[in-house]
């Protein structure tokens, strides 16, 4: 009897986690937590009886193994993506693809959207949050908002501003980074600890989220305060649903970067209006 096959969301987190060296990217990409992609890899490591990464504090790097193994399970993800498409149900006519994290979707696009769906009501708009993990060179979404570094995500993209960390907490809650509970996301490269040696403190996460957007939901509760990306607080901060817990911004390596499909009308019409949108915030 043949052997089964490994699960295919085991290849999924591996294959979006190799071409991010990030769990974290890979699961904001595919919309999975970092503890559940960083699991299914080493389910994929057992089952193969390889490892194909060797983890380190400030990231991911490929084995040997895990270098052959990429190119075969990219190709045949790539494969799967297009022939799924073919069958998508619902006409394609008027439809706008956006693929994006449940983060910026929650926090960017989300509150401003109905100014965009007034402005034109003929498109339809579908939004993939679990993106395919094929490359991003494949034709995928009209319009696609990409999280990791500039080397990994930003061929032909547009870095989105402000791309620093800064650390919120819910409007009219006591307490500073000295004293209050703090939320880390997990996995990228810049957190609390950079944060001591930069500004200074002692400071130690007790809340750890696997996403910005996470991160910013907790705060945003009066959980604590979260170190988090300036671009997805700027709505909340505006709001007055958060506020800055301290005037410092680190730099971060990983941003958010706007791609457009190329003659594309729509898909031009709805970036335009996502810079439009981010223009209107102040400094933060």
């Amino acid at each position: 009897m043949a052997k089964s096959l490994p699960p295919l969301t085991w290849f999924r987190a591996f294959e979006a986690a190799a071409r991010h060296l990030s769990f974290t990217a890979a699961a904001e990409e595919i919309g999975m937590t970092q503890s559940a992609v960083s699991q299914q890899v080493k389910l994929l490591e057992t089952r193969l009886q390889v490892t194909l990464f060797t983890r380190r504090a400030r990231g991911l790097s490929l084995t040997d193994d895990g270098r052959r193994l990429l190119p075969d399970v990219g190709a045949a993800l790539d494969t799967l993506s297009r022939a799924a498409r073919r069958f998508e149900a619902g006409p394609s006519r008027n439809l706008l693809s956006v693929a994006t994290s449940v983060s910026v979707a929650q926090w960017i696009i989300a509150p401003h959207l109905r100014s965009f769906t007034g402005q034109h009501p003929h498109l339809r708009l579908r939004f993939l949050s679990a993106i395919w993990p094929d490359d991003f060179h494949s034709e995928r979404a009209d319009v696609e908002v990409r999280f990791g570094s500039a080397k990994q995500v930003g061929h032909n993209a547009r870095a989105l501003t402000p791309d620093g960390l800064i650390a919120v907490k819910a409007a009219g809650v006591m307490g500073t980074v000295a004293d209050a509970p703090l939320i880390e996301a997990v996995g990228t490269s810049v957190g609390w600890r950079h944060w001591a040696e930069a500004v200074g403190g002692d400071p130690q996460p007790s809340l750890f989220a696997d996403s910005y957007g996470m991160a910013l939901q907790l705060a945003a509760q009066g959980n604590g305060i979260a170190l988090a990306s300036a671009l997805l607080a700027r709505h909340a901060l505006a709001s007055g649903v958060l506020e800055r817990a301290h005037p410092a911004e680190l730099p971060a390596p990983e941003g958010y970067y706007l791609w457009v499909k190329d003659g594309h009308p729509e898909a031009a019409a709805f970036a335009d209006w996502l810079l439009a949108q981010l223009a209107t915030y102040a400094p933060v």
